[in-house]
């Protein structure tokens, strides 16, 4: 009799265990890595500081992707890309401000607001597509194309995506990858 109640205590201690681990799991937890990892920040990034007022020229309007990372590498082992830190959700490389020519749209929402929810408690799956064109339950987005080349290595058929509002650039919105820990601007294109 001992024995089975000694065996059904350390099946309840097990599952309980089991429970927990995916409960931080869904809440975002990093386990220990600096970028990524699954970590999803609380919150999304802080307005940047004022920034010099952006050239009127379609030189400074260029939508062409960046030729290499405009992201310095911030801590060994983090990505030359904008991500964000695991240990104080600090979002590194989302400091160009308001003016910034890469990613101003001729009318911001052209194709309405996204209501889908934002931040941490709104996890969302990809569901196909590309960089040009992807989309989460019935919801369709693009990247900027300056951001092209972070989003090389996403899985558009699996990854999780956490979507937060941009407080600089109106008409985008900033997706999220936890896997990588790393972010893009994006453009909601309806449903």
């Amino acid at each position: 009799m001992k024995k089975i109640v000694v065996l059904s205590v350390l099946v309840v201690m097990a599952a309980f265990a089991a429970n927990t681990g995916r409960d931080e799991e869904r809440r975002g937890s990093s386990h220990g890595a600096a970028v990524g990892g699954g970590h999803i920040p609380a919150h999304g990034p802080a307005r940047a500081q004022a920034s010099r007022p952006a050239q009127g020229s379609a030189a400074a309007r260029d939508q062409r992707p960046a030729a290499e990372s405009r992201v310095a590498v911030d801590e060994r082992n983090h990505p030359k890309a904008p991500h964000v830190h695991a240990n104080n959700d600090q979002w590194v490389g989302h400091d160009s401000g308001a003016n910034d020519p890469h990613y101003r749209v001729d009318r911001a929402w052209a194709h309405g607001r996204f209501t889908g929810g934002f931040g941490p408690q709104h996890v969302f799956v990809l569901g196909g597509g590309n960089r040009e064109r992807f989309w989460f339950g019935n919801y369709y987005w693009d990247i900027a194309p300056y951001d092209y080349g972070i989003v090389g290595d996403w899985n558009w058929g699996g990854d999780q995506i956490v979507i937060y509002e941009d407080p600089d650039h109106d008409g985008w919105y900033l997706a999220y990858n936890p896997r990588f820990g790393t972010y893009a601007h994006v453009e909601y294109l309806g449903n």
